[in-house]
């Protein structure tokens, strides 16, 4: 089992983060100054434990861990595909915005658009656009879902992910749990209407764990100090079984 914890928010510790045990987890020392200075040292550190750790299963509090994953799979020069299950596109940069918050970036970052000081720091060489599924990306801000439909990403469902998944070549799991309904996935802090059921997400899961060729599973947690935390814990949790029970 080689789970890693990374319990920040946005370069900042996040108190009250349940992940499975046994566990390691990142504490570096970080800098003052900007989120993503701060996120720049968390997710080099982030990457050098990926770099060492077979089937890396990291529970993050965001989704811009995922750059630290993939900078970590590359230093072990695995080029994977990136299964992006979030209810929101992350697809923002500094000219879609409509709140200059970094957590709406992630994938817009990795795919090497807009801010890049995290992308950097990681040690990430962008990925391909033909190299991203995005999910159940249900809702996207104006100017970020102009883009995504104008990027060479692929968009599409819980329902259709076996089918839209490259025939070969290693896949990276990440999962926002905003991406379930919120009715059954509470404390989040952007919770979405309308998505998939919780079993939808997890025969989803179970799929992608049984090819064979995934090399790495992310979360992006719920809030701790949100009602309903241990729901979502628990909740969680079933959606990372099928890769924590990987050999």
């Amino acid at each position: 089992m080689n789970i890693v914890a990374v319990p920040y928010f946005m370069g900042d510790p996040m108190p009250g983060f349940q992940v499975p045990r046994p566990h390691e987890v990142l504490a570096p020392d970080l800098p003052a100054g900007k989120p993503q200075q701060r996120m720049a040292v968390l997710y080099r550190g982030l990457a050098d434990i990926v770099a060492s750790t077979p089937d890396p299963v990291v529970y993050a509090g965001d989704c811009v861990s995922t750059i630290g994953v993939l900078a970590g799979l590359e230093r072990r020069d695995i080029l994977p595909t990136l299964i992006f299950f979030d209810a929101h596109g992350d697809f923002n940069t500094w000219e879609t915005t409509p709140s200059g918050f970094i957590g709406g970036m992630p994938l817009a970052m990795l795919t090497g658009r807009g801010e890049q000081t995290i992308v950097a720091g990681a040690g990430l060489t962008p990925l391909a656009d033909d190299r991203v599924l995005l999910v159940d990306g249900r809702d996207l801000d104006p100017g970020e879902d102009k883009a995504v439909a104008q990027s060479g990403i692929t968009v599409t469902t819980v329902d259709s992910v076996a089918h839209s998944i490259p025939p070969s070549g290693p896949l990276y799991v990440h999962v926002d749990g905003d991406v379930v309904d919120p009715g059954e996935m509470p404390a989040m802090n952007y919770p979405a209407p309308d998505g998939p059921s919780l079993d939808a997400v997890r025969m989803a899961m179970i799929h992608l764990a049984t090819t064979g060729r995934v090399v790495a599973f992310s979360i992006s947690s719920w809030n701790p100090s949100l009602p309903g935390a241990d729901i979502a814990a628990a909740a969680m949790l079933k959606l990372a079984e099928p890769f924590i029970a990987m050999p």
